[in-house]
């Protein structure tokens, strides 16, 4: 049976990638787990050897810790405890844009070998229409059954004004891929995760259909490359 934790996160976020497939052991070394006391809540990415960059939504549930290290949640990992989240201030809601967060760890993590840390968008870097990218996710395969592996999807970008129209308004500074006329997509369960283009982290999960199959409403990520500014200063004082 799934837990009753499980089950309330499926109702409020959804919780899988769509149409991917399991993340080769040797790729996607950025990629945490960002979790609640009763395990995998969110996704994350390690951009420093302290801070996991994901998504401010995320923070209404109470984040204890991250897992890095691992694509297999069955196995340990390197696990941080969260001492500081650093939301972005102007965030109030997903559906009104802001959607990023800065989680500072109890200690640094050893970057190299199974870590490695995702470089970060120059500011105000634009993406084409059709451009490929990825998104990586731990939650619910296309069978429906939970796992431990991390999954990854191709998606491509959505032209802003197609996303605008197809949502009836979108937040300013974000990204739009997947999900439009396409199966492949992330899910707001793995909300935080990144989406990754070029090889840097352009985005970050934010929202997306919440039954995760209607192919009218593409995925909504924020857009990392225009919040730099204040990602450098949190990182350059070491905290918020």
């Amino acid at each position: 049976l799934m837990s009753l934790h499980f089950l309330l996160m499926i109702l409020a976020l959804g919780s899988e990638i769509k149409g991917g497939h399991i993340a080769p052991r040797n790729q996607l070394l950025y990629m945490a787990s960002v979790q609640t006391r009763e395990g995998h809540y969110c996704g994350g990415s390690l951009i420093s050897d302290n801070f996991v960059l994901t998504a401010a939504h995320c923070a209404k549930h109470p984040l204890v810790k991250v897992v890095l290290g691992t694509h297999n949640l069955r196995n340990t990992g390197t696990v941080r405890t969260i001492v500081q989240k650093c939301k972005h201030p102007n965030y109030q809601h997903h559906r009104t844009g802001s959607d990023i967060m800065l989680l500072k760890l109890s200690q640094s993590v050893p970057v190299g070998g199974t870590i490695q840390r995702i470089r970060l968008p120059p500011p105000n870097m634009n993406l084409r229409p059709d451009q490929m990218c990825h998104v990586a996710g731990w939650g619910v395969a296309d069978t429906g059954t939970l796992v431990d592996d991390l999954r990854v999807v191709g998606v491509s970008v959505v032209d802003q004004n197609v996303c605008r129209r197809q949502w009836n308004g979108i937040p300013a500074n974000v990204i739009c891929a997947g999900g439009y006329k396409t199966s492949k997509r992330a899910c707001q369960g793995d909300s935080g995760g990144p989406l990754v283009c070029n090889g840097v982290a352009a985005g970050v999960v934010s929202f997306g259909d919440e039954e995760c199959n209607d192919q009218h409403f593409p995925n909504v990520y924020t857009d990392v490359s225009k919040f730099r500014p204040w990602i450098d200063q949190i990182l350059k004082e070491n905290g918020c």
